[in-house]
């Protein structure tokens, strides 16, 4: 009795300890919350997840445009000032038009691709026949430049050498941005050479077949002035390495 009598007697010390810490901490996140919520609520969904990375993308393409413009004033200013330099800059020049670091504009050919409107009449198909898929678009690109194309862009982002067109779903990943269908190709070069290539690729076949069968959206004309932006993303490449 005497050793249960000892622990009441403790218990009854601990209980005026342990109100106390809780009393202070209770009292601390009060404070630093300043009356909100400790835990703000999180949008853990992938949705959001997508919409926060591009709202992150944005913000530091934003960055990324206003430091090229501070880039450009200066490296134009050295090459008033140093003789070295502009020697340098015209043996530049010449290479980023090829490379797609201007902007052009001419003549050529666009084509828009875009998914089904919906279940065709009186039939039930496979959901994944009324998207464009990414084989679709890269039909479309590959012919674009095999007919002959000087420069071209995808959703109004350039196409260069290092370019990759990624689906994920109905969307697409390009120059680390998320774009939605219709998705508009616009190639500047030879329109009647480009025309040729698209209608002979078993690619963009299939996939004129299925825009006649599901639905799917296909357009292609010749247009007079086509503008295509300058590539503004990173030209390094970047891959990955043995680990040690």
């Amino acid at each position: 009795m005497s050793d249960h009598g000892a622990a009441q007697r403790r218990w009854r010390a601990l209980v005026p300890v342990i109100c106390l810490v809780a009393g202070l901490g209770f009292a601390i996140s009060v404070r630093d919350s300043n009356g909100q919520d400790v835990r703000a609520p999180v949008d853990v969904t992938l949705a959001g997840t997508v919409r926060s990375a591009e709202d992150r993308v944005h913000r530091l393409d934003g960055q990324v445009r206003q430091l090229q413009a501070v880039v450009n004033r200066l490296t134009k200013q050295a090459g008033q000032d140093d003789s070295a330099v502009a020697r340098a800059q015209a043996k530049v020049t010449p290479r980023l038009a090829p490379a797609g670091l201007t902007a052009v504009h001419g003549p050529g050919v666009e084509v828009v691709l875009d998914d089904a409107g919906g279940q065709p009449p009186g039939a039930q198909v496979d959901p994944n026949q009324l998207v464009v898929h990414q084989s679709d678009l890269q039909a479309v690109v590959n012919a674009l430049w095999a007919g002959g194309a000087e420069a071209m862009s995808i959703a109004g982002q350039r196409v260069i050498a290092t370019s990759a067109v990624r689906c994920v779903g109905n969307t697409l990943l390009l120059n680390g941005e998320v774009f939605s269908p219709p998705f508009r190709v616009a190639a500047i070069g030879p329109s009647a050479t480009m025309l040729e290539k698209l209608a002979s690729s078993p690619g963009v076949k299939l996939f004129r077949e299925a825009a006649e069968f599901y639905g799917l959206g296909y357009t292609v004309g010749r247009q007079s002035d086509l503008q295509v932006p300058a590539y503004s993303g990173s030209i390094s490449l970047n891959y990955a390495r043995a680990g040690r």
